[in-house]
């Protein structure tokens, strides 16, 4: 690879595309789609660059080499009726606070890391243009707002007005919330509607939000992110097991972590206890696992504080 370059002149820094509204955003497309990848050596690189130097060069380059993950996530919040390149401009916020507190010798890509920035902006935004969900609400409401709509395809609820009791209720349990709270999530947003995917993108009619779908096939980054973050969730469970004892390792990884797991039965006569009590020491060392986990997560600063 070549020599990193050390010169902060304005004229080496790549520049964000513009996106002025919906009649650019083919254009941005487009346009974001001309900025290279980055392999592990180069982006490295340039995180310690600007890390150590606030090279603004550096910056813009692991910026520009993320665009399109911001537009893959944002297109996933097509559905809240609100502009495309508005929540492509927030994603891009999102993404430069990423790249400002990304901690390149924690091991792990910053796509990985980024893309907790980049949802948590788009989110944010699409709160506060609703006006349905107040910032100061609970997180189990604002997990409402985001998973009704994919629970109501879910449970083949496409009709018109208020759920049907057995939909409501189902949807208050697996989300942690009130079936009141579902009937009038619902409500609200059934008044804010959805943009047609057949409306024309320009006021000329010449082509449809439809005609620029993303592709199914993931992205490059993105699949450098999914890769990255199942190793991190490897490295965190293998280093949260530490944390057992041999018994409770040998309980939990028989019970959960093999694709046939041994019967309650079976361990309860290789330990000599009753199966109640082997349930007992798998329920428990399940738990401390999962605190092992978010503490060793936590230290690592896997996640934004935000989050």
């Amino acid at each position: 690879m070549a020599k990193a370059k050390t010169s902060s002149s304005k004229s080496n820094v790549p520049t964000v595309p513009a996106l002025s509204g919906e009649a650019s955003l083919n254009r941005y497309l487009s346009e974001i789609r001309k900025f290279p990848l980055l392999t592990p050596e180069q982006e490295y690189m340039l995180a310690k660059r600007y890390q150590e130097h606030q090279d603004p060069e550096a910056a813009a380059q692991l910026v520009t080499s993320h665009l399109r993950l911001v537009a893959k996530i944002a297109m996933g919040y097509r559905g809240y009726g609100l502009p495309v390149s508005e929540l492509i401009s927030e994603g891009n916020i999102g993404l430069m606070q990423g790249v400002k507190k990304f901690e390149p010798d924690r091991g792990f890509r910053l796509a990985t890391y980024a893309m907790w920035w980049i949802r948590a902006s788009i989110q944010e935004f699409i709160l506060r243009s609703w006006s349905l969900v107040k910032m100061g609400t609970t997180a189990a409401q604002k997990k409402l707002f985001f998973n009704l709509r994919r629970m109501k395809n879910n449970l083949e609820a496409f009709e018109d007005g208020d759920l049907r009791p057995e939909d409501v209720q189902k949807i208050a349990t697996d989300l942690g919330v009130s079936e009141d709270d579902v009937v009038s999530m619902n409500r609200r947003m059934a008044m804010g509607g959805d943009t047609s995917l057949n409306v024309p993108m320009r006021e000329d009619g010449d082509g449809q939000w439809q005609d620029w779908l993303v592709d199914d096939e993931p992205l490059q980054d993105e699949r450098v992110a999914d890769a990255e973050e199942r190793n991190v969730r490897h490295a965190l469970l293998n280093e949260a097991m530490e944390h057992l004892n041999e018994r409770e390792q040998h309980i939990l990884t028989q019970r959960r972590l093999i694709d046939e797991p041994q019967t309650l039965e079976d361990l309860s006569q290789q330990y000599g206890v009753s199966r109640e009590r082997v349930r007992q020491i798998e329920v428990r060392a399940f738990e401390k696992l999962q605190k092992a986990m978010l503490r060793i997560a936590g230290e690592k600063r896997l996640i934004p504080a935000a989050a």
